[in-house]
């Protein structure tokens, strides 16, 4: 059974524009626990892109090694990671009203992971 809106505390260290995301979401939709879980940890997959996404446009997307090598930044990572995480857990969510695609994705073909 679903738990009212209320129930629902949105997490204070999210950022105030997601807060309001999240508020949005909890009164749009009828949310079970383990679906509020997972929109908390898509806020703060969000979150998190956006803070490695300043980052980098401060220090730029790589840093040179002791070596004088230049070397990806830890925060293009992070922010990537960040985004996969955040589509991954939208989809899971279904927010946009469908709850399974019409069609399966295709499987993976006979040479996947051998591919050069």
């Amino acid at each position: 059974m679903a738990k009212e809106s209320a129930a629902f505390r949105v997490p204070k260290h999210l950022e105030k524009p997601t807060q309001t995301w999240v508020k949005s979401v909890i009164s749009d939709f009828d949310l079970e626990e383990h679906h509020f879980k997972l929109l908390v940890l898509a806020a703060e997959a969000w979150d998190r892109a956006n803070a490695a996404r300043r980052v980098v446009e401060v220090e730029g997307l790589t840093y040179n090694d002791r070596f004088g090598q230049p070397k990806a930044r830890p925060e293009v990572a992070i922010e990537r990671d960040s985004r996969i995480g955040f589509a991954r857990l939208l989809r899971e969510l279904a927010l946009d009203g469908v709850d399974t695609p019409e069609t399966p994705r295709p499987p993976r073909t006979a040479d996947y992971g051998n591919r050069r």
